[in-house]
């Protein structure tokens, strides 16, 4: 992690933030940072089911820091089952999100910085697959794409156009069909979130 997160500060150092871990102290502000970006209505999206009583895939909860060390940005990747493959088995990937922004730094690389660092970490970790639900257009430069996801469902209402799939190992999601589930590592009885 620490080679991946170095070469992403140093090729983004005349931007002034940096990628990181996220830690226990980011918390309150990743919190603060969705509401400003999101709104109230990520807590209804179909995702949200997927990541309710969850914590993140070991060390797939990254954040963006400002120069100040102030929290700008995130992203967090989660344990989930894509559906069977032809012999019924359930086929492990990951759930990508949210990504947010502090949107006073829009349009800064912040939000492509953290996609890189979760992508490169995610395989660098040995994951098949990372999934989201987003704007093609947008995530397809990462490699995602429609295709991959054709046979699978979200646990709600989705918008099939925007559900896309990136396979980190060739063929991981060659005969996935199915609803996603979650999986993973749950959250303890009256423990807070926290970082991964």
């Amino acid at each position: 992690m620490a080679t991946v997160l170095g070469s992403v500060r140093a090729f983004f150092a005349q931007s002034a933030f940096a990628i990181d871990r996220e830690n226990a102290g980011d918390v309150l502000a990743r919190e603060r940072l969705l509401d400003r970006a999101m709104g109230e209505g990520r807590f209804r999206k179909s995702s949200e089911k997927l990541r309710r009583g969850r914590l993140p895939a070991e060390g797939l909860a990254l954040v963006a820091r400002d120069g100040d060390g102030h929290v700008i940005g995130t992203v967090r990747l989660w344990d989930v089952e894509a559906g069977v493959d032809a012999s019924g088995n359930a086929v492990p990937a990951l759930l990508l999100g949210p990504l947010a922004v502090d949107p006073s730094h829009e349009g800064k690389g912040v939000g492509s910085a953290l996609m890189r660092a979760a992508i490169t970490e995610a395989a660098q970790r040995g994951h098949g697959a990372v999934l989201l639900v987003g704007d093609a257009p947008y995530y397809e430069r990462f490699g995602f794409f429609a295709a991959k996801a054709a046979h699978l469902v979200m646990p709600g209402p989705f918008e099939r156009h925007r559900f896309l799939a990136l396979e980190l190992k060739e063929g991981w999601l060659d005969g996935a069909a199915g609803m996603l589930v979650a999986a993973g590592r749950r959250l303890g009885r009256g423990e807070l979130p926290k970082a991964a």
